[in-house]
């Protein structure tokens, strides 16, 4: 049995994708998923048994779900990597104080919570790693989208705190930053507007999820070892 990996949002485009390829390399997945469990349960079909050890649902916008989660979660944790979340497209000033709340708790308290269930463990056994899937927008900032923009802000400065916190107890914390990915969370844009995206990303395509997929598999692995407390850009120099 390899190594045990959580995935949480592993329902989403980049999340299957990351499950896809750590399933080929040899992981044991515990994958967590809120609206598309459905998807979860195929991919678990269509794997050996002892790939995928439990599907987890959850709604992690909801406090009490986190702690509801934890609860179930009743396997040890060699790595987990945080890829769920959602965006929101508003003028700020138009944006519901439930809004606010949800974003905070889905991409900010919720893997507060979980990196502090898991650490110890980790700690105690000298060797872990945390990755986040962030955003270009928690670096770069984007008009009408300033709660996502901040949650996503919020994240990379954790993953750099707490990088100089673990990384003496053998714990890797690093982030990876996408630009442009073909998901279903940039479906809402039109053919135009995704053309003026393209005019500014000097490599004139969009991201493919396996490829942030490849650079994850890369961070678990020894030879990445040094690599630490980062937040790597995937933007294809956008």
């Amino acid at each position: 049995m390899g190594k045990k990996v959580l995935i949480i949002g592993a329902s989403g485009d980049i999340g299957i994708a990351i499950a896809e390829k750590l399933a080929l390399s040899g992981y044991t997945l515990l994958l967590h998923g809120h609206q598309n469990v459905s998807r979860l349960h195929q991919f678990r079909m269509q794997h050996k048994p002892e790939v995928v050890l439990d599907v987890l649902e959850a709604n992690f916008a909801i406090p009490s779900a986190i702690q509801e989660f934890m609860n179930k979660l009743a396997y040890s944790v060699d790595s987990v990597i945080f890829a769920g979340g959602r965006s929101y497209h508003g003028v700020f000033q138009q944006t519901p104080d439930k809004v606010m709340d949800e974003m905070l708790t889905l991409h900010v308290k919720a893997p507060w919570q979980l990196t502090k269930r898991l650490l110890p463990e980790m700690i105690q056994n000298n060797d872990g790693n945390i990755i986040f899937i962030t955003s270009i927008w928690g670096e770069e900032g984007a008009s009408n989208e300033v709660v996502y923009s901040s949650v996503k802000g919020a994240q990379n400065s954790f993953v750099r705190a707490l990088a100089k916190e673990v990384g003496s107890a053998g714990v890797s914390v690093n982030g990876i930053s996408p630009g442009f990915i073909e998901t279903k969370m940039n479906g809402q844009l039109d053919l135009d507007e995704k053309e003026a995206i393209m005019d500014e990303i000097p490599l004139r395509r969009a991201g493919r999820p396996e490829e942030i997929a490849n650079l994850v598999a890369f961070l678990l692995e020894k030879q990445s070892s040094y690599i630490h407390g980062e937040i790597i850009n995937m933007t294809g120099g956008w």
